[in-house]
């Protein structure tokens, strides 16, 4: 099973998209113009994007080399009514993975898709890089602006985590889930109490925080 993210703007393909993913276990949020599709991709981690390339507010082509230069790795299979090798070239040079013209049969659809999801993901990078903020993952040293910060083993665990899904917000719950996912001891209020010493740490005189707080939400660190 693989959470999905389907971008397009016919409510009745959607519907049936939805209906013949559901039944092979994936789990699917859809889109219906790029300003939305954003702001998911901003909330939420995907293993797939289904991009049709004709939205209302936008393109897929635009939307796809957005995410791209963001530093976004998940697998994208553009949909298109358009069968031009031009068109297909611009999706592709995008950084689409896939490319399917419409209209399309369901199980070529589940095949393209399987065959994304086997694909192995390039191994993420052992510098994480923020603005001045250096992180190396192997070493277990983080500085920032040259100079030495030292962080406990869950501090540095939550800042790597963060950096390594950067414009994605997620709530204490799913930060503890994800980063000790077997403390029992370990709380919500445990990961807030971190953020905080962790913010005191890395961001020390500087006006602003690279952890931003989406109030309602949860933190997030954007990309710059």
């Amino acid at each position: 099973m693989a959470k999905i993210l389907l971008v397009e703007d016919d409510e009745g393909l959607v519907d049936q998209l939805k209906s013949y993913l559901s039944a092979e276990g994936h789990a699917l949020d859809s889109a219906g113009d790029g300003a939305t599709a954003e702001e998911l991709l901003k909330m939420y981690r995907y293993e797939l994007i289904i991009l049709d390339i004709d939205l209302p507010d936008t393109t897929g082509v635009s939307i796809c080399a957005g995410f791209r230069s963001l530093g976004g790795t998940t697998p994208i299979l553009m949909l298109t009514g358009k069968s031009s090798i031009r068109d297909k070239e611009t999706g592709l040079d995008a950084g689409a993975d896939d490319y399917l013209t419409k209209p399309f049969n369901a199980r070529e659809l589940s095949a393209r898709i399987r065959s994304l999801l086997r694909r192995p993901q390039s191994p993420p990078s052992d510098v994480l890089r923020m603005q001045d903020l250096v992180v190396d993952t192997v070493a277990k040293t983080v500085t920032r602006g040259g100079d030495e910060v030292k962080l406990l083993p869950k501090e540095f665990a939550i800042l790597v985590f963060m950096l390594r899904h950067r414009n994605q917000i997620f709530d204490a719950d799913a930060i503890l889930e994800r980063v000790w996912p077997m403390e029992a001891e370990s709380s919500p209020e445990a990961v807030r109490q971190c953020i905080k010493r962790l913010r005191e740490k890395i961001d020390s005189d500087r006006d602003k925080s690279i952890i931003t707080t989406i109030r309602g939400f949860g933190y997030t660190i954007y990309n710059e």
